[in-house]
């Protein structure tokens, strides 16, 4: 990488950030493109947000991804945002167009093409379970919405949350049929008949946790599932789906795949397939 007076900045905005990896895949993308930039990562306090954002303008930074805790708190400091991300609720992305910031969310995109790429799955007409009621969600119930969905359920341990998410897009998304439950037993068991998905939303696996009460045997053979959180080592939840013969994905390829959307909104150039992905592979076992 060769900085000069033309190299043009990027970066991420978090407390904390320095465990990013994003820095790793969109600095090898940007050399192999041969894109003059680098991406660096910015430590932003939430007290300094409203700087850090004002900084884009003034340093002329050609864009940032936004991380916690600033997703939600982001959105009154921008000129523009994107319609998905308004429904989602959340700004991952901001491109500098030319002094206006426009912000985006690809964390939906990134999802929908993991989905396709390691599970070869496709969300149109399906039932899919979703479980958790957070910020991760809401990406992942608009882009499965968007792509098709017939049905779709939320199962989280507050079960008004979900509901209140139920309420919300049932309106936006009348042809699709909404459920919600709770993660008791006999409610999961209600939640995954017939589905053909179940995602983890949620940052239950993060430190090892399993959702005690998934009733595994009732699941089709056929059935994929998708666990958000991701390890070197293979998350709880992706463990036991692939030692029951599923088809299974954690999130490595949803981190890759949102990087090369947030790339392509920048640069307006298509990262080399798969590049991201192989590079967060061999930072996690490297």
């Amino acid at each position: 990488m060769q900085l000069n007076g033309k190299t043009r900045v990027l970066g991420i905005f978090g407390d904390p950030v320095a465990h990013s990896l994003s820095p790793v895949m969109q600095n090898q993308a940007l050399q192999q493109a041969g894109i003059n930039a680098v991406y660096v990562p910015f430590h932003v306090p939430a007290e300094l947000l409203p700087q850090a954002v004002d900084s884009i303008r003034s340093l002329g930074l050609w864009g940032v991804n936004v991380t916690v805790p600033h997703k939600e708190a982001v959105f009154p400091l921008l000129d523009d945002i994107d319609p998905a991300a308004r429904l989602i609720g959340a700004v991952n992305t901001i491109v500098n167009s030319q002094g206006r910031l426009i912000g985006y969310n690809t964390d939906g995109l990134g999802f929908l093409r993991s989905l396709a790429e390691d599970l070869h799955f496709n969300p149109d007409g399906q039932r899919i379970l979703l479980l958790g009621a957070g910020g991760a969600c809401r990406a992942a119930l608009v882009s499965l919405c968007q792509a098709g969905a017939s049905w779709i359920g939320i199962a989280n341990r507050t079960r008004s949350r979900a509901e209140a998410l139920i309420q919300e897009f049932r309106e936006i998304f009348p042809e699709v049929s909404f459920e919600h439950f709770g993660i008791d037993k006999e409610e999961l068991r209600r939640a995954t008949e017939n589905i053909d998905l179940l995602a983890n939303t949620s940052a239950v696996g993060l430190k090892g946790e399993v959702f005690a009460d998934l009733p595994w045997v009732g699941l089709s053979k056929e059935v994929a599932i998708y666990d958000m959180v991701y390890s070197k080592t293979g998350t709880p939840l992706l463990q036991q789906a692939m030692s029951r013969g599923l088809r299974a994905s954690d999130g490595l390829g949803m981190l890759a795949g949102q990087g090369e959307e947030a790339f392509t909104l920048w640069t307006e150039v298509r990262p080399l397939e798969g590049l991201m992905k192989r590079c967060l592979i061999n930072e996690l076992t490297g």
